[in-house]
């Protein structure tokens, strides 16, 4: 399977390409005849980078901490001193081969140093192939806070290679797919229906190109979430209140918002919902303390004026966003751990 997807922003305009094999190939669709800094984690196979920095004509590799604590302004300023101290220009280039936590960190950089280099993103968890990996949120988090401090800078291109996803643990394929459900449950009950039919596992790309052209459709409709892009943030009230929990650490982001997404949803979303988790075997219950787990989500991005606006999906394919107060919230969370007897 080959594809093209462009996200047509105007002079931001760029494209997906979604091809196995084109990570080993980037010199192909990327212009790396310059300097180039390879970003990465310390979760992502050597063989992958390796592959990207031997096609450059110049590559620097810089390799962060694996998890969400290399989101910090320390390895932001890291990255931007490697390129100082390298003689990087303006026409140079950074290049992130990784996760979600690689990509938001690379692209702020890039969007930073010089005022703006270019920024190419090859993801490969599914997560971030997905849905972090389109879209041009970039960003670090500070004292706690997830993204708090970023901008909104659009990639040149970004390559989907589903072979390198097949390193990944099925848990974290697992809770990438998450992200595609939540775009079929808000966007399109046919991608749902499925998920609920067959084993999403053996349709990696066509679930990824499906996810990604919703992706696309809504970010050209509103890049800078104004309006229509906050229906990707459901689930992520909450989600991003138990991700904060400190001892739920042990859960994947995808898997918080699954978790997120069962309490901001009608019985009979639900009830669909909970049937796909088991199949894909996401978490369907969890213990947790109420009053930080909401105090997380009140501090989220979209908090402000005493409430939060948070999406609702009443039927498979829809949604609703809705302003709710503190007490609202928690009464929808509390509902929802009465109904099923926790």
């Amino acid at each position: 399977m080959s594809e093209k997807l462009t996200v047509a922003l105007g002079e931001r305009s760029y494209d997906i390409i979604i091809e196995r094999g084109c990570a080993k190939r980037a010199d192909e669709y990327l212009d790396l005849d310059r300097n180039v800094l390879v970003v990465t984690d310390t979760g992502v196979p050597e063989m992958y980078t390796r592959a990207v920095a031997d096609v450059c004509r110049g590559s620097v590799i810089v390799t962060v901490p694996e998890g969400e604590g290399s989101k910090s302004i320390a390895q932001f300023e890291r990255l931007l001193s490697e390129m100082l101290e390298c003689g990087f220009s303006r026409r140079d280039c950074v290049v992130a081969v990784g996760g979600g936590v690689v990509g938001d960190l690379s692209g702020f950089a890039a969007s930073a140093y010089m005022r703006g280099i270019d920024f190419y993103n090859i993801p490969t968890t599914a997560l971030s192939q997905i849905d972090s990996s389109v879209g041009g949120k970039t960003a670090v988090n500070l004292r706690g806070i997830k993204n708090v401090v970023g901008a909104f800078y659009q990639p040149r291109r970004v390559l989907i290679d589903a072979d390198t996803l097949s390193t990944l643990p099925r848990r974290q394929l697992a809770s990438g797919l998450c992200e595609g459900l939540k775009m079929a449950a808000t966007f399109d009950a046919e991608l749902f229906a499925e998920f609920e039919r067959g084993d999403a596992e053996d349709r990696l790309e066509h679930i990824i190109a499906r996810s990604l052209d919703i992706k696309r459709r809504v970010v050209e409709a509103d890049e800078r979430e104004g309006g229509l892009r906050r229906v990707l943030n459901f689930g992520h009230t909450l989600g991003h209140g138990i991700e904060a929990e400190e001892e739920l650490h042990g859960l994947y982001h995808g898997e918080c918002v699954a978790l997120g997404m069962l309490p901001m949803c009608s019985k009979s979303v639900r009830e669909r919902l909970l049937r796909v988790y088991e199949k894909l075997g996401l978490p369907t219950r969890y213990d947790f303390d109420a009053d930080r787990i909401m105090e997380a989500a009140m501090h989220d991005k979209k908090a402000s004026g005493g409430g939060v606006s948070v999406v609702y999906v009443e039927e498979i394919g829809t949604y609703e966003i809705r302003r709710v107060t503190y007490d609202e919230l928690r009464r929808m969370l509390e509902d929802y751990i009465k109904e099923t007897g926790e």
